[in-house]
C-alpha cells in the first residue's frame, strides 16, 4: 500500500512555489523603485545645473531688455573710459577745435575752457588715481562729463569717489567727490564700480547711469549789495554747492520793486563747483575776495556803480531762475528780499546775507562788514 507521506508532501509543495516567486516579484519592485527615485534624483540635478547654466549666460548676455542693456555697457565703458588713462582735452568752440593743441592735463584748464572745447577726464596717472584730476571734476558741468565718456543723449550721471579703507581711521567714509544727477529722478539706472589701493588706503569709484533725470542744478544767492559805499559799485554773490560745475546758460536773475523791474538771462559762463561767483556793476572797481570769477553786469546795465541804481535801495525783491532745455517755463530756485515787511533796511555800505539755512525772511540778515566772494 503506498504511503500517504509521499502525497502530502506533494500537496504542500505548492506554497512554497509561491512565497518565493512572490520574494522574487518583491525585489523587482523595489529594483525599479530605486530606478525611478534615482531617475527623479538625476533630472532634479540636471535642471539645477540647467538652472545655473542659463542663470549665468543672464549675466554674462544682459537682459532682454534693449535699453537697460545699453544702460549696463554704458556704465561700464563710462568707468572704463573714466580709470583707464589720463584723459584729454580738445581746446575750440562751436565751430572748430584746436586738435595741434590737444593735452592730457584737461586737470589744468579752467571751467570755462573746458565747457567751450572737447573733453575726457581720465582720472589714472601711472597706474594711480590722481588727486589733482579728482579736484579738477569741479571744473567740468555734469554735460562735459556725459560727453565726454561718449554716453548717448538723454542720459545723466551720477559720480562718487570715497576713501572705504585707511591706515587713518578719520579718513574712512570720506567722500572725495560726489555730484551729478539722483536716480530716485530717473527712469532707469545701472551701476558700475572699481576699487584702487594705494598709500595704505582703498578707494571706490562708482559711476551710475541714468536714463532721464533731472540735473542736480543748485545756486544759492549768497549775499548782496544794494547801497554801495564811496561810488563802489553794486555785487550779488552766488555760491555753487554742487561738486560738478553748472553752466549758466538758462540761469537768469529777475530784479522787481516799485520802482524798477529788470530781468538779465545768461547765455555763457560756467561756475565750478564749491565756488563763489561775483556779479558785479564794475569789474574794475570790485573787492573780488576768493571768488573763482567775477562778471561784470554793469555793461549790460543790469547791476549799478556809483549813482546809478541798477537794484532798488529801499526794498525789493531779487530772484534766481533756471529754465530746463526742453522746458519754456523758468523756475524760482533761489530768492532774496529787502525793505517792506522784511525789516530788512540797508544804509550805506551794508550788505544782505543769508546764513545757509532756508531761503524765507527770517534766514537773512544785514551784514555790517559786506564780504563779496568770502561765502
Amino acid at each position: 500500500m503506498p504511503c500517504p507521506c509521499g502525497n502530502l508532501l506533494k500537496r504542500r509543495s505548492p506554497p512554497t512555489i509561491m512565497r518565493r516567486r512572490g520574494h522574487r516579484s518583491l525585489e523587482r519592485d523595489e529594483t525599479a523603485l530605486t530606478a525611478v527615485i534615482e531617475f527623479l534624483s538625476a533630472f532634479a540635478l540636471f535642471l539645477m545645473i540647467l538652472t545655473a547654466f542659463l542663470a549665468l549666460a543672464q549675466l554674462q548676455m544682459g537682459s532682454n531688455d534693449p535699453a537697460v542693456d545699453r544702460l549696463d555697457r554704458s556704465a561700464v565703458q563710462g568707468l572704463d573710459r573714466l580709470t583707464s588713462d589720463a584723459g584729454w582735452f580738445v581746446p575750440g568752440n562751436e565751430s572748430a577745435m584746436d586738435y595741434q593743441n590737444a593735452t592730457a592735463d584737461w586737470h589744468l584748464q579752467s571751467a570755462e575752457d573746458l565747457d567751450e572745447g572737447r573733453v575726457q577726464a581720465g582720472l589714472v596717472v601711472d597706474g594711480a588715481l590722481s588727486m589733482a584730476k579728482i579736484n579738477a571734476i569741479q571744473n567740468l558741468t555734469e554735460g562735459d562729463m556725459v560727453d565726454g565718456l561718449g554716453l548717448d543723449d538723454g542720459f545723466s550721471i551720477h559720480l562718487t569717489i570715497e576713501v572705504i579703507t585707511s591706515n587713518n581711521s578719520s579718513r574712512i567714509g570720506e567722500m572725495l567727490f560726489d555730484g551729478g544727477t539722483e536716480r530716485r529722478t530717473a527712469q532707469a539706472s545701472s551701476t558700475a564700480n572699481r576699487q584702487f589701493i594705494q598709500d595704505g588706503e582703498t578707494w571706490r569709484i562708482v559711476l551710475e547711469v541714468h536714463r532721464g533725470g533731472r540735473l542736480n542744478n543748485d545756486l544759492h544767492i549768497t549775499e548782496l549789495m544794494t547801497r554801495p559805499a564811496s561810488g563802489g559799485p553794486e555785487w550779488i554773490e552766488i555760491y555753487n554747492p554742487n561738486d560738478f560745475a553748472i553752466a549758466l546758460r538758462g540761469w537768469s536773475l529777475n530784479h522787481t520793486s516799485s520802482e524798477i523791474t529788470s530781468d538779465h538771462l545768461f547765455k555763457s559762463g560756467v561756475i565750478a563747483g564749491k565756488t563763489t561767483l561775483l556779479f558785479t556793476g564794475d569789474a574794475t572797481s570790485q573787492a573780488a575776495g576768493n571768488a573763482s570769477q567775477v562778471i561784470d553786469l554793469g555793461v549790460h546795465g543790469y547791476l549799478g556803480v556809483g549813482m546809478f541804481n541798477g537794484l532798488a535801495d529801499g526794498s525789493g525783491v531779487l530772484t534766481l531762475r533756471y529754465t530746463q532745455i526742453d522746458e519754456a517755463r523758468p523756475y524760482d530756485m533761489f530768492r532774496a528780499e529787502w525793505g517792506g515787511d522784511t525789516g530788512l533796511f540797508m544804509v550805506t555800505g551794508q550788505s544782505l546775507a543769508w546764513d545757509g539755512n532756508t531761503t524765507a525772511t527770517t534766514s537773512w540778515f544785514i551784514e555790517e562788514t559786506p564780504t563779496p566772494g568770502d561765502q
